[in-house]
């Protein structure tokens, strides 16, 4: 029986998909696995018998990687889950920043008890026009999950577009409209697009990567909009570009005390994956990322562990292992089998980073002893008995 608890509510249908070898428990300190949406697990401690922690959304800033990775706790997110909501408040974005809808429903709002409001509106509506986004070239830097929606959205709309992905995956590639510009650095797009949406994970090499520099580079009025992570942009560069013109419009999903109060910035609070589909599917996913680990040991989507999998086992028995990413790690552990007389039937070793993840099917059920064996090798981080 795998005890689960969900730190944030987490959507009924993905509780459903837990079977009976399942119970969610209130105590945290007692979980197998901790389901978890927005809050913070930087100051809990994690529990002796935690083994994962599941995020039902895409940002991991909220957990502790490396602290679970040196404990053996494998930290999952569910890419893509919630990206159909993301594209969907980016085309919001970008409409809001074409045309002034915000100021004239505002205005609307103001004169709701003229009695002349309709004939009024014909003289007022001009100060709220825009331009159409037809024809307009945007760039989209970061061709991941979202990025690749947005991009073909925006091709479908009419627009020019330009897009950024030194890594961008297989999968990703297939996906993408043939008609989508690739450029190879972002200051191509900085340089030629009128609309520039930012959709890259927050790494120490992409903090603040819109900054005064990158601004400096872009063209006079461009729109921004940021629907990854506020601390991907430099707020204090873009609020003196949003003052100056450089900038026409900053669109934030983020509320922070410098973007709520930027002149020329349409700021949301973090709606971008606010549906209920959206949470359902990162729920689902999320569930069924921990069910795969705790009861086969396979990995996938995992944040600070390789993706490894040996689907179901078939074999007498099945065990991980988590370790340090160094040499001799695998010989000890054979070593360790043999001194057992246990045969492995099947093997696979993936690493990631400084971290690494074993998996080992064997010919005959693993005993307590062999368990105590491979803890005790050096830079062994933990071993499971799957089957």
């Amino acid at each position: 029986m795998f005890k689960i608890n969900c730190l944030n509510p987490i959507a009924a249908v993905g509780l459903n998909q837990l079977t009976d070898q399942y119970t969610v428990t209130s105590d945290y300190q007692e979980a197998d696995a901790v389901l978890v949406r927005s809050a913070s697990m930087h100051d809990l401690e994690l529990p002796e018998n935690l083994k994962a922690v599941a995020r039902a959304g895409a940002g991991v800033n909220n957990i502790p990687l490396d602290r679970c990775a040196q404990k053996g706790i494998v930290v999952f997110n569910t890419p893509g889950a919630n990206a159909n909501g993301v594209k969907e408040a980016v085309m919001t974005g970008l409409l809001l920043a074409s045309r002034d809808y915000v100021g004239g429903i505002e205005w609307v709002k103001s004169q709701k008890d003229n009695p002349d409001i309709a004939k009024l509106t014909e003289k007022q509506k001009k100060q709220f026009a825009g331009t159409e986004i037809q024809g307009k070239k945007i760039g989209v830097i970061g061709l991941g999950a979202i990025g690749v929606l947005v991009a073909n959205m925006c091709d479908r709309l009419g627009m020019e577009v330009y897009g950024y992905d030194p890594f961008i995956s297989v999968e990703a590639a297939w996906k993408l409209s043939s008609k989508i510009h690739h450029v190879a650095k972002p200051e191509d797009i900085y340089a030629k697009c009128d609309f520039i949406t930012i959709h890259v994970p927050l790494l120490e090499s992409t903090r603040q990567m819109i900054n005064a520099e990158a601004i400096a580079n872009m063209k006079d009025g461009v729109v921004i909009l940021n629907f990854a992570r506020d601390l991907l942009a430099d707020e204090t560069a873009i609020a003196e570009a949003l003052q100056s013109g450089k900038v026409k419009k900053y669109v934030s999903d983020f509320p922070t005390p410098v973007s709520a109060n930027m002149e020329n910035a349409i700021v949301i609070p973090h709606l971008g994956a606010s549906t209920e589909e959206s949470e359902d599917n990162c729920a689902v996913m999320a569930v069924k990322e921990l069910r795969d680990f705790l009861e086969n040991g396979n990995i996938s989507h995992s944040v600070n562990y390789p993706d490894c999998n040996m689907g179901k086992c078939k074999a007498a028995g099945r065990v991980s292992i988590f370790h340090k990413n160094v040499p001799n790690m695998i010989a000890q552990f054979t070593s360790a089998f043999a001194a057992d007389n246990i045969n492995i039937s099947d093997m696979i070793n993936k690493s990631r980073g400084n971290w690494a993840y074993t998996m080992v099917d064997l010919e005959s059920p693993a005993t307590q002893k062999l368990v105590d064996d491979i803890k005790a090798i050096d830079g062994c981080l933990g071993v499971r008995i799957i089957k």
